[in-house]
């Protein structure tokens, strides 16, 4: 008896040290939530700053050669965002369930997140081309170049015509909220005319400066996706450490009881052997 009751003190003890390390997780990664909304704010903030100088030079440019033909052949590129560590539950896969009809359709895949390279490989998905997610929002606006420029290499020189991202954001009323929005075409319709009718100072021709920008605003878009797919990742995490805690601690209480239980026994056994010892003696 004394043998099972030793093996129960210390499975005890693992899982107390167990509890300690999930604590400390689900701490790590509320603190990366946060963090990851303090930068959200400035990243949206030079967004819109793009989308008014956009708006100014479409003002300036003839209307005649501001169209945009469809092209005759469409090629397409998916930007998925999944997960780089672990214990986030069923992050990544869901992300790919999202796209699964955009990837039956074809195209090169982009994938941000080391965990949605496992994920590519089980389903049987060829990557084209893979980047680790960052490990702090600091991070952000040089993992957000890095993509940039690889999407911009690929559209001039393998003729990319669409760009479709999918990424996860954090909603405190789901599990995983999944975003999905086209890069490219470049959706002009969504910056409105100019306040003012004040030509603005150009140093450089409108049709360069305006493709200029468009990298600019390609590149607040996705920094804005780093941010919020680490926040979604991150709240995930969390959302397991809860679970995991709540686990750990049910199986906490039921090997407490069975101790106190062994030990009950331990107490009445030797009561036993002392009486029937007594009795003997007498």
């Amino acid at each position: 008896m004394s043998g099972r009751a030793a093996e129960l003190r210390e499975r005890i003890e693992t899982v107390h040290k167990l509890e300690t390390v999930i604590s400390a997780m689900r701490g790590i990664a509320a603190s990366r939530v946060q963090e990851a909304h303090q930068h959200l704010e400035s990243i949206r903030t030079f967004a819109a700053t793009i989308g008014a100088a956009i708006s100014e030079v479409l003002a300036g440019l003839d209307p005649a050669g501001g169209g945009v033909d469809a092209p005759q052949d469409e090629r397409q590129l998916l930007l998925l965002f999944a997960a780089e560590q672990g214990f986030a539950g069923s992050f990544s896969e869901k992300l790919f369930d999202v796209a699964q009809a955009q990837l039956k359709r074809g195209g090169e895949l982009f994938l941000v997140g080391d965990r949605g390279l496992l994920v590519a490989a089980e389903r049987g998905l060829s990557v084209d081309w893979s980047v680790p997610m960052i490990a702090h929002p600091m991070q952000a606006a040089g993992l957000a170049t890095r993509i940039t420029d690889a999407i911009f290499a690929r559209i001039a020189g393998a003729g990319i015509t669409r760009v479709t991202l999918v990424h996860a954001s954090p909603d405190g009323a789901e599990p995983v909220h999944i975003e999905t929005k086209t890069l490219m075409p470049f959706d002009f319709t969504r910056f409105p005319p100019p306040k003012t009718r004040i030509a603005p100072l150009m140093t450089l021709p409108p049709e360069q400066l305006l493709q200029s920008l468009i990298e600019e605003h390609v590149f607040a878009e996705i920094s804005e996706a780093v941010i919020l797919s680490f926040a979604a990742e991150n709240e995930a995490r969390m959302r397991a450490m809860i679970a995991a805690q709540e686990n750990t601690s049910d199986t906490l209480d039921e090997m407490v009881r069975g101790a106190r239980r062994l030990r009950q026994e331990e107490i009445t056994e030797e009561i036993v052997e002392l009486a029937t010892s007594s009795l003997t003696q007498s």
